[in-house]
């Protein structure tokens, strides 16, 4: 039976009609100054998920690292926070499929199944109904990927290590892309923003596991994400780091967005 999850943030956190929202998406993705010494395609992203005004222009930016691997990205595993229910460990959404304005994003049920055993994984309707760090990413993916499976999980209370092992169950090879959704600071003054983002920019490229909540509100997935690339010898490399003073906001009371890429290095990719 097919349960298809509505878009619940499309006209809020960005352009609810579908020609508006293509529109959108693809002029911030062709604003993004091309690399012509860009490293191969990132295993790994991290991007923000504010409303499009906001952030849209950082998550482009790391979602146009993807252009290469169009065809050959065909399942996208992507972690979020919970912001309005919670949830212990990692929660499944029922659902079949994801709708945006763009159209339907099939849910992988081979994914789906890899993870039934473990216990730190659950289902919950309730946890995904009204969640914008999973949905304001899809039209982005659905822009850059020819044709991509998605394996959504909303994090609420889990450890690193219990992110990291369903990454590790879910890793794959260059058809599997990891995306999570974090934003950085929150409401801090604008040079005040900086100066925290900095800090934590630093400490994800270097992998680090104890990032706070204060830091960035994707702490929990973004944590596990560290783990599985140190186990995994993954490289990071910062691809932008702004704010909403930077883009549409005032310079009181800021959002810090940092957009971030993971590689893996040859030797250790299979």
């Amino acid at each position: 039976m097919n349960v298809i999850r509505p878009a619940a943030v499309a006209g809020t956190f960005y352009p609810g009609a579908a020609r508006e929202l293509a529109s959108a998406v693809s002029g911030m993705l062709a604003a993004v100054p091309r690399d012509p010494a860009a490293p191969a395609v990132p295993k790994a992203i991290v991007a923000p998920h504010a409303g499009y005004i906001y952030s849209g222009p950082v998550a482009a930016s790391v979602y146009a690292q993807l252009a290469p691997a169009r065809a050959q990205i065909r399942r996208v595993v992507l972690l979020g926070p919970t912001h309005r229910v919670a949830v212990r460990g990692l929660a499944l959404p029922a659902a079949t499929g994801f709708a945006t304005p763009l159209g339907i994003v099939e849910i992988d049920q081979t994914a789906v199944a890899a993870l039934r055993g473990m216990p730190q994984v659950t289902e919950s309707a309730a946890a995904h109904a009204h969640e914008h760090s999973l949905e304001v990413q899809l039209p982005f993916l659905q822009t850059v990927l020819e044709h991509f499976t998605l394996l959504p999980l909303a994090v609420g209370d889990a450890s690193p290590a219990e992110v990291a092992q369903v990454l590790d169950a879910l890793w794959g090879g260059p058809e599997t892309l990891i995306v999570v959704s974090s934003d950085l600071s929150h409401y801090l003054a604008y040079r005040d923003a900086q100066d925290a983002d900095r800090t934590t920019a630093d400490a994800i490229l270097h992998l680090s596991t104890d990032i706070g909540h204060d830091q960035a509100c994707g702490a929990t997935p973004l944590t596990g994400l560290m783990l599985a690339a140190q186990q995994r010898g993954l490289k990071s490399s910062l691809v932008d780091l702004r704010n909403s003073g930077d883009t549409a906001g005032d310079l009181r009371h800021v959002v810090g967005y940092g957009a971030f890429a993971f590689f893996e290095d040859a030797s250790h990719a299979h």
